[in-house]
């Protein structure tokens, strides 16, 4: 793709050294790239799309179907193609789904863009078409296509778990992980300050334990640590413990780097290490005197302490991972403490810093141990155990699972979907169709370029479950069509719902047959799939400049 760059014109060298590409050339070139990243990922899209094998350059295999996994472990080098990766991976992180439509999109946006450019249409034209014709398509979903949560019912929460999950490996279950979603989300429940309710999907930690089969992976209300117990002579269960979380050792004390001490008398040195220990012994000892039962630790408690919190009846957790140590620190009410010195210059546990919590157990999962903290007052947090064959797969439960998440947080916090199976799409390509016949200006060419650059998406997802496209979509068109000419109480309307049927080869009422996405990943995509077109299409002009070439050294030698 780097062989892009070079050009054979006479004009393109520059004073300052190295090469110009302009106007059409270096459009098409763009277009090209955004294609080829297109076409990678296009394959994947949908409940019966291909997995992509990604092998990295020290051997590290990656088997993923999910569009921004795919293209963020691909090293792309071409800027236009870079901005097509950045895309994906900005609509995983906002939406968490719908990362392969975007992109396809995009590409198909760029492609009909530069067919308009090509006969003589200008490039700020086609912008205003398409920034016109996106502003309409959001609306038109907010209108029309979008459905209150409220009314579907709870099962709808489950259907759009089910629609994200479908085309990944956890589809082949069932609703058993769209339930486990649903469940895990709506445990995390918070509120703002405006009283509006919030799902952090963080609040969800996620586990993965290798063994036993997908249908064994579990669900719990707690927080649960891939850690155990410090020591098997300490308590397994520990009830209403007083939490203290903190980001220091206890160890045996010793002299910082460049400190000398020079000793005359030898009984001193004895009487200086006595206190090296003592210092650390003091700090235990004020933690139990605080009333401390659980001490979670980002490093290293030496046996001498450990054997010290075990005998008090205290259970204690090394090496957490700091992320970790945060969320425990949070949902417990408990400070993350870095040191225990007091503003008065002497050291203290202050009773504010502790955490507290109903339960902190050890259990046996596999043949790793396990801490789990339930109960926890001041966030509640919530747990999945993933367990599967082996480290590719659940790398991939994972992101499914956490695809699944993001969409149910959506539909939870914005209270909209929309029928999927493609049949938001093809509504807005009749709608956009229509509404460009209103405009007597050349933007109504682009506006019918971008309704027609929608039905990618149900074109590739027939093609991908190798049904005749031309016919379905045809037909579908048809459908919507009717649904939007016939008024509000003909049961004709109803056809706005209709949708693919991908395992059937038909049409059918995706939203009886509960196929289900959150109006604002449509809608995102939308917005985010032409600001990207729209950034490609106004570049005109690449200049590259030459590396500066290093002189040869004379004395090197191989």
């Amino acid at each position: 793709m780097s062989g892009i760059f070079d050009t054979s014109s006479q004009d393109s060298h520059l004073f300052i050294g190295g090469t110009r590409v302009s106007g059409q050339e270096v459009r098409s070139q763009n277009v090209m790239a955004a294609l080829s990243i297109a076409n990678v990922v296009k394959t994947s899209l949908g409940p019966v799309g291909l997995d992509k094998m990604l092998v990295d350059d020290v051997g590290d295999v990656t088997i993923s179907n999910d569009g921004a996994t795919i293209l963020q472990l691909l090293e792309v080098e071409h800027p236009a193609g870079k901005i097509l990766v950045k895309l994906a991976q900005q609509q995983d992180t906002e939406v968490g789904d719908g990362t392969t439509s975007v992109v396809i999109i995009a590409a198909e946006l760029l492609r009909r863009a530069n067919e308009l450019i090509k006969n003589h249409i200008h490039p700020s034209t086609v912008i205003t078409g398409y920034r016109l014709a996106c502003k309409e398509a959001c609306k038109f979903i907010a209108d029309q296509m979008a459905l209150k949560v409220d009314k579907l019912g709870q099962e709808a929460l489950v259907n759009v778990a089910m629609t994200t999950i479908s085309s990944k490996i956890l589809g082949t279950y069932g609703t058993f992980f769209a339930e486990m979603a649903v469940q895990a989300l709506s445990a995390v429940k918070t509120t703002d300050f405006r009283g509006k309710p919030k799902y952090p999907v963080n609040g969800v930690n996620i586990l993965k334990v290798k063994g036993a089969s997908a249908r064994e992976s579990s669900y719990f209300t707690g927080y649960a640590l891939y850690r155990p117990f410090t020591s098997q002579a300490m308590n397994r269960v520990v009830k209403s413990p007083k939490i203290a979380v903190i980001d220091f050792d206890i160890t045996k004390t010793r002299m910082k780097m460049g400190v000398n001490i020079v000793v005359d008398n030898p009984d001193n040195l004895e009487a200086i290490r006595k206190r090296e220990a003592d210092i650390s012994t003091e700090r235990a000892r004020m933690l139990l005197d605080a009333g401390v039962t659980a001490v979670f630790s980002t490093r290293g408690i030496d046996d001498m302490y450990v054997k010290m919190f075990a005998e008090a009846g205290a259970v204690t957790v090394t090496r957490v991972p700091k992320e970790d140590a945060r969320r425990i620190a949070k949902g417990t009410g408990a400070s993350l403490l870095t040191t225990l010195a007091n503003l008065d210059g002497d050291e203290s546990v202050e009773p504010s810093s502790l955490g507290t919590a109903e339960l902190v157990e050890q259990v046996r999962l596999s043949d790793d141990d396990v801490v789990i903290i339930r109960g926890a007052n001041e966030q509640r947090s919530s747990t999945v155990i993933l367990r599967g064959a082996n480290d590719y797969m659940l790398d991939e439960m994972e992101r499914s699972f956490h695809d699944s998440l993001c969409a149910v947080k959506r539909v939870l916090e914005s209270g909209a979907a929309v029928p999927g199976g493609g049949s938001v799409e093809v509504a807005l390509d009749v709608y956009l169709e229509s509404f460009a016949t209103t405009l007597g200006s050349r933007e109504q060419l682009a506006i019918v370029e971008f309704a027609n650059s929608l039905l990618a998406i149900p074109k590739q997802l027939s093609v991908n479950a190798a049904k005749d496209s031309l016919e379905l979509i045809a037909k579908l068109r048809a459908y919507h069509s009717a649904a939007q000419k016939a008024t509000s109480d003909s049961p004709r309307s109803m056809l706005k719902n209709y949708g693919l049927d991908l395992h059937e080869g038909k049409l059918r009422d995706n939203v009886k047959a509960g196929v289900l996405e959150p109006a604002m990943s449509k809608i995102k995509m939308l917005k985010s799939a032409t600001e990207a077109a729209i950034n490609i299409l106004r570049i005109d002009d690449m200049i590259k400049l030459v590396p500066e070439q290093q002189e040869e050294d004379p004395h090197a030698h191989m």
